[in-house]
């Protein structure tokens, strides 16, 4: 129903943003990392997802798409609800949630305020065993096709990389670009999601 809002932000609230659109102030539920990026008074962009449930309406905003994606990758594991997902995504990055899912880092996602250890083995049981399935049958994963990293021609970190890059919602042929001229052979897996990252960006 909603991509994205793009107005004034009027309020600013702990989990929640008012963005003002021509008159209308649209009540968004998101994290500490999207609420950083935000400024009252100023123009704010966010994109969004809408909660439809018996008794519930609620529409959630995101600062960038891969925020958004992994919201919705979150949202996808049982026993995860949109509290959940907002506490996991507030107490860290898209990248840093990317890469715990990849290197099956649970301290990262128990990190987070009501995740306990089961909910953390939980996502990452699911979420790396779903991004395997989508590399390997050539599906279309968080909208841009199999990471082109699962294979032989890649080490494994590149690998691991495109993996998480690919949870952020980036295409293959993004993430094939991107990790051209980054040294995947001595750096640490964070640097190499870091500066891929940072060429897509730019």
């Amino acid at each position: 129903m909603f991509y994205y809002l793009d107005g004034t932000v009027a309020e600013i609230l702990p989990y929640l943003a008012v963005i003002d659109c021509g008159g209308v102030g649209y009540a968004c539920k998101t994290t500490n990392y999207t609420l950083a990026s935000l400024k009252k008074g100023q123009r704010g962009k966010i994109y969004t997802y809408l909660n439809v449930g018996e008794e519930v309406f609620d529409l959630y905003g995101f600062s960038t798409q891969s925020e958004l994606n992994s919201f919705k990758l979150l949202l996808g594991v049982s026993g995860v609800g949109p509290k959940a997902a907002l506490a996991i995504l507030s107490s860290g990055t898209p990248e840093s949630l990317a890469m715990a899912i990849v290197t099956g880092d649970e301290k990262r996602l128990t990190a987070a305020p009501g995740i306990g250890k089961k909910i953390a083995q939980r996502i990452i049981l699911e979420l790396k065993d779903k991004m395997a399935k989508e590399s390997a049958g050539g599906l279309d994963f968080s909208g841009g096709g199999a990471p082109p990293a699962v294979s032989a021609a890649y080490p494994t970190k590149a690998a691991e990389a495109a993996q998480a890059l690919s949870t952020l919602g980036y295409s293959s042929q993004e993430i094939s670009v991107a990790l051209k001229g980054v040294d995947v052979e001595s750096l640490p897996l964070e640097e190499i999601i870091r500066q891929s990252l940072k060429k897509m960006v730019k």
